[in-house]
């Protein structure tokens, strides 16, 4: 078609009797090449398990490194019916033949993306060269089936290898307590202290009534002293006997010791035994009361009690840049208002703007919605000032807030997905396990493999 569309000003110039001025020689006419632009144009069929559709040969030819666009295809072609027979999927080959014909690739999103893959992968097509309007979809459907599957081997990887030994069973009984009636009683009451010690730190803080000696209003603490330190010190047993217990049980006790989690039991339980050796001393009275402060790191040992906190955890574990740039955009904002704002107030009578660092509490109150009040401009600028502070700051939190909803979502449901697999996994073995053939039989080699180890 290109050599007719260059051949055809000259035939028309020649008709009517011009003679075109050129230096090179004219180019062929469309005759000569009438047998490639038949073969260009053939009308080619193929057949997509059971689902017939045509297209040109031109059109395949487009992209030679793929299947089609290669002689690779002749290998599929069927002579008695006169097509390319592909046992495929129909409905994704719609999206292969229109990448054909656009040379744009889009994902179908109501279509398994593992499927989607192993089309592309067959079709010698590469998903990197997706559309930008299916691009974000992809990636999402890509990193979540990624996860899941990294899930599925986790999962997998640990129910290959049975507990056997007492640390694994301790190590399973603690990451799983459903697996024994044991390690839920374990598991509950290990939670039940976590209550009472962070219900016992802030009880005894609350004002219990005048002292007949001193007539000073004491807190609780102070006024039930013993009742408390036998209560702390309850609760710090259960806790410490809970830690050297997974420490004994991890599989990697390095990697145990430098988890967040383990530096939250240490942080939890230190104070206490560091405070036994405090003495009454007023030197030392500060510093007590700084390592008392630490308790309450207690209350994040109900993470591993509740799913929704973990949850949590990994939410923002994954939109750190974006907290990141909440971050960087709000502290970008508070330096710009508070040098507007002090500029603006210093020269007001009684003005509280002393400082630009000073504005900085008036920025970050107002910028967060909170206003207190304790800062107020008095002239008509910097109360413009102020309104477009505390605008921009609804702008600037809001911008962030849909994706650290959408990640929450797509973690709860992909914790969801996985505690739904592995409790229709548990369901298949333990009806495995009671069938008749095989009822008895892992308890009996359980048994085995103790013996085995008591004797070596």
């Amino acid at each position: 078609m290109a050599a007719v569309a260059a051949w055809l000003p000259f035939a028309r110039a020649a008709a009517i009797g011009w003679v075109p001025v050129a230096d090179n020689p004219m180019p062929p006419a469309p005759v000569k090449n009438r047998q490639e632009s038949h073969k260009t144009d053939e009308r080619m069929h193929i057949n997509v398990s059971g689902t017939r559709f045509e297209t040109w040969r031109g059109t395949l030819e487009k992209f030679p490194e793929t299947l089609l666009g290669s002689n690779e295809k002749e290998f599929f072609y069927d002579e008695k019916t006169q097509d390319y027979f592909f046992d495929r999927d129909p409905e994704l080959f719609r999206v292969i033949l229109s990448y054909y014909r656009t040379g744009k690739l889009h994902y179908p999103r109501n279509e398994c993306i593992a499927a989607f893959d192993e089309e592309m992968a067959f079709f010698g097509i590469l998903p990197d060269i997706i559309a930008d309007c299916c691009y974000e979809v992809y990636r999402d459907c890509k990193r979540e089936n990624n996860e899941r599957l990294m899930d599925d081997k986790d999962s997998e990887d640990g129910d290959v290898a049975p507990s056997t030994t007492i640390r694994q069973k301790l190590w399973r009984a603690f990451e799983n307590p459903h697996t024994s009636t044991v390690a839920l009683v374990f598991y509950y009451v290990t939670g039940f202290y976590i209550a009472i010690s962070v219900l016992a730190n802030v009880v005894e803080t609350v004002p219990c009534g005048l002292d007949p000696k001193t007539m000073i209003n004491l807190p609780c603490g102070d006024r039930y002293e013993d009742i408390f330190f036998v209560a702390d010190t309850a609760c710090v047993l259960i806790f410490t006997f809970e830690y050297f217990l997974r420490l004994y049980a991890a599989p990697s006790r390095v990697d145990f010791m430098r988890s967040v989690m383990s530096i939250i039991d240490v942080v939890a339980i230190l104070p206490y035994y560091v405070g036994l050796g405090i003495t009454e001393n007023d030197d030392v009275s500060g510093a007590f009361v700084t390592l008392r402060v630490f308790r309450v790191f207690r209350i994040f040992k109900f993470s591993r009690h509740s799913q929704g906190l973990r949850i949590l955890g990994y939410t923002l574990k994954s939109c750190a840049s974006e907290l990141g740039f909440l971050l960087f955009s709000l502290s970008m904002a508070i330096i710009i208002f508070a040098t507007i704002m002090f500029y603006t107030e210093k020269n007001e009578p009684n003005t509280r703007f002393t400082s630009i660092p000073v504005t900085f509490w008036y920025t970050i109150v107002t910028m967060t919605t909170l206003g207190y009040g304790d800062m107020v401009p008095t002239s008509t600028v910097g109360q413009i000032v102020g309104g477009a502070c505390s605008l921009s700051g609804v702008l600037v939190i809001a911008l962030p807030v849909p994706v650290i909803v959408s990640n929450f979502s797509r973690i709860y449901h992909q914790n969801q997905r996985t505690d739904k697999r592995k409790a229709q996994k548990d369901v298949e073995v333990m009806e495995f396990c009671n069938s008749p053939p095989f009822e008895g039989l892992f308890e009996q080699l359980s048994e085995a493999m103790e013996a085995i180890q008591m004797r070596d």
